[in-house]
């Protein structure tokens, strides 16, 4: 360190060793600009530096790194290839001879290596020939920091850094620098009573344990420590986010269950409600009676009844005199909300309107009168329910499907529907990992339907390769005969130069030629609306035994009698994909199969999804190995840094730590919404310097 009085925030540059050309190359690699940068700059792994090898006993071990005690007592300069050099030198000790060698040196090296001396060498030996070699060894000559007691850590780095002589040591020396400066650069940030009954260490021995472990016990709890206060600080924030939510977004409250519930209910509810469906219904009245506005997020995975529980509550605002909207993100899937809720509630004598891009202007009108003098209590629409000119009476309760795929401006416009915002009610038919809901969505009220309406039956799902195609053709065949109707659906419209997979267009003649005798239709991205339409309106009646689609049937095609989904080169698409695919059949009483054709060559990812998708329909079970393989941020459908910028928390392995982090918070807030308490000045203070200025999440009064 130099005199000057370093803070966190304070520059690289002012570290010993480093300077301001150093650190303006740092900053430009990694991104490291202040000493908190390079102190939460955390290692890749760790070396046990306290075990001495001997060359006689060393076995082949792949990776392996290890440490000898020797002499080197020779060097020379061997030339390859065109006017290339290497440097060669044999080390010795008791047992036996190897060689190191350096294929990247410098004059200034090769004169300071000691030679006959009693040194320690560290890298990872090779087996070549029946010799052991080591490449680019570390040499120490002092004994006292060859065997450290401590767990040596090791930095991620690259050639760049290293040919600006920015190692692994400069790492380890300039980070033990500022480690000997903590008690005076950092407090702690947690309370005692929270670390004690936690059992966590403290904040600076945590931070002296995750660079230099006195053993792998210590690493795990500097490790435990700091894994919790990222996601506790993260989850303060939106738990913050919540609870001004909760006090000062005010809602209409809807106190009434009165005669339109109660009459569907009891005289048109086609099937009896599963008992998730009851427990969600029963925590969306209860926000519902609240004069605060409601923010819940309902998951609920393909065909397990989430637009009943939709329609019940949008009864419920009827019966407390305000209007409803559901929207959705397509308008196959408006349609087929409007085509489904029209049907519930064709004998009740209440009207429900659909609002689409393809709505006709004279049909526009007449919605937005209804919708101005209070004719209209429910509305089904894509985004053109978001135009200014769409004005409602009295909006209560907005209902968002698929709300991944809208942004946060156009759900602010529904806001601006009321003077007093509507309960908004937002649906998912995409699994979210148990991690992810925690963390990404603390600030909505999450309900899950765990469960499956009553007689649905398990959809079988088989692998084939393309050698069994004609077998599995057969067999969909089989099917028709039955009286079903089959899907088949192709990653690609037209054959590709550069993508090797099936595509619908060229293999829609193959299907017509084989079910000759059958009505074939199809389904694709680059059709009118009007014509897809009017293909879905043809498989959907059942004039067509057969849809040739690509993906554009993911989302809200709902064909009861379809008992055959084949995926060809199913290899093609990630898991979240395939199980929404595998959901458009398995919707009504017959067994239903999910065939997944794949090329005979798969990846390993390739071969992990498709036998996932074979040995479950547990969507939850499916979106935990989907986020093993895509990482968080896909599976949120944003590659924005803020997803995944954890420097320790691993959202995919560290559900405990995040669970345990946001019990806390809402016990925390449960206690002291404004962490007003003595006690929790320190945690206070550091998340109003920390996050609230950076986020934006949380307000602290």
């Amino acid at each position: 360190m130099t005199n000057l009085k370093l803070t966190l925030d304070s520059s690289i540059e002012f570290l010993k060793g480093v300077g301001p050309e150093r650190a303006k190359f740092i900053r430009n690699v990694l991104g490291i600009s202040t000493v908190e940068d390079l102190l939460t700059f955390y290692p890749l792994r760790y070396i046990d530096r306290s075990k001495i090898h001997r060359i006689g006993n060393l076995v082949e071990e792949p990776d392996a790194e290890i440490q000898l005690k020797g002499k080197i007592t020779d060097v020379q300069e061997i030339g390859y290839g065109k006017g290339k050099k290497r440097l060669v030198a044999k080390f010795r000790d008791e047992s036996g001879t190897m060689e190191l060698v350096w294929f990247r040196y410098s004059k200034w090296m090769k004169d300071q290596i000691p030679i006959n001396r009693d040194i320690f060498i560290f890298g990872k030996v090779n087996l070549f020939n029946g010799n052991f070699s080591m490449a680019h060894p570390e040499i120490e000559v002092d004994e006292k920091k060859a065997l450290s007691g401590t767990l040596l850590p090791i930095y991620p780095g690259s050639e760049k850094l290293s040919k600006r002589g920015i190692s692994n040591k400069f790492f380890q020396i300039t980070i033990m620098e500022i480690l000997r400066n903590l008690p005076s650069l950092i407090e702690e940030n947690l309370p005692d009573s929270m670390m004690k009954k936690l059992k966590l260490i403290g904040r600076i021995t945590a931070f002296y344990n995750i660079h230099f472990p006195k053993d792998l016990a210590h690493f795990e709890y500097a490790n435990r420590r700091i894994k919790f206060e990222e996601a506790f600080f993260f989850q303060l924030g939106y738990g913050l986010k919540k609870q001004h939510q909760k006090t000062s977004v005010v809602g209409n409250p809807f106190p009434v269950v009165g005669e339109n519930f109660n009459h569907f209910y009891e005289n048109f509810l086609p099937f009896e409600l599963t008992n998730a469906q009851k427990r969600v219904l029963k925590e969306i009245r209860t926000d519902l009676k609240k004069p605060i506005q409601m923010n819940r997020l309902l998951q609920g995975d393909v065909g397990s009844g989430k637009t009943m529980v939709a329609l019940l509550s949008m009864l419920i605002a009827m019966d407390n005199g305000f209007q409803s909207c559901i929207m959705a993100p397509t308008e196959i899937l408006a349609q087929q909300h409007f085509n489904g809720i029209s049907e519930l509630l064709e004998n009740t004598g209440i009207k429900v309107r659909l609002l689409t891009g393809s709505t006709k202007t004279s049909e526009r009108k007449t919605i937005h009168q209804e919708l101005l003098n209070g004719e209209l209590s429910i509305l089904v629409g894509t985004h053109a329910v978001l135009e200014d000119v769409v004005q409602f009476k009295n909006l209560g309760l907005a209902i968002i499907d698929e709300q991944h795929r809208f942004g946060v401006a156009q759900r602010a416009k529904l806001w601006a529907k009321n003077k007093i915002p509507p309960h908004i009610l937002v649906m998912t038919a995409t699994p979210i990992p148990r991690t992810l809901a925690m963390s990404f969505y603390s600030d909505l009220d999450v309900s899950v339907i765990d469960e499956m309406p009553v007689g649905r039956k398990p959809i079988i799902t088989a692998h084939r390769r393309d050698k069994d195609r004609l077998s599995v053709f057969r067999f969909a065949k089989e099917e028709i005969e039955k009286g079903r109707q089959i899907y088949f659906v192709y990653p690609l419209i037209e054959e590709s130069e550069t993508l090797d997979y099936k595509n619908l267009m060229e293999n829609f003649d193959h299907i017509l030629e084989f079910y000759s005798e059958y009505n074939v239709t199809m389904l694709h991205g680059r059709m009118r609306p009007e014509e897809k339409e009017t293909n879905m309106k043809y498989f959907a009646s059942g004039k067509a035994q057969i849809m040739v689609a690509t993906t554009v049937i993911e989302v809200g095609v709902n064909v009861p009698n379809a008992s055959v989904m084949v995926i060809e080169s199913a290899e093609r698409f990630g898991l979240s994909q395939l199980h929404q695919l595998r959901g458009r059949v398995g919707r009504g009483a017959e067994q239903s199969y999910c065939i997944l054709l794949t090329s005979d060559k798969l990846s390993k990812e390739s071969r992990t999804r498709i036998k996932t998708m074979t040995e479950t329909n547990d969507g939850f079970k499916i979106s935990e190995v989907d986020m093993q393989l895509r990482g968080p941020g896909d599976i949120l459908g944003t590659q924005q840094s803020g997803v995944v910028d954890f420097k320790k928390l691993n959202l995919v392995a560290d559900g405990n730590i995040i669970k345990l982090a946001k019990n806390t918070v809402d016990e925390l807030i449960l206690h002291d919404p404004h962490l007003q308490k003595p006690e929790y000045l320190s945690l206070r203070n550091y998340y109003v310097k920390q996050y609230k200025g950076k986020n934006k999440w949380g307000r602290i009064s």
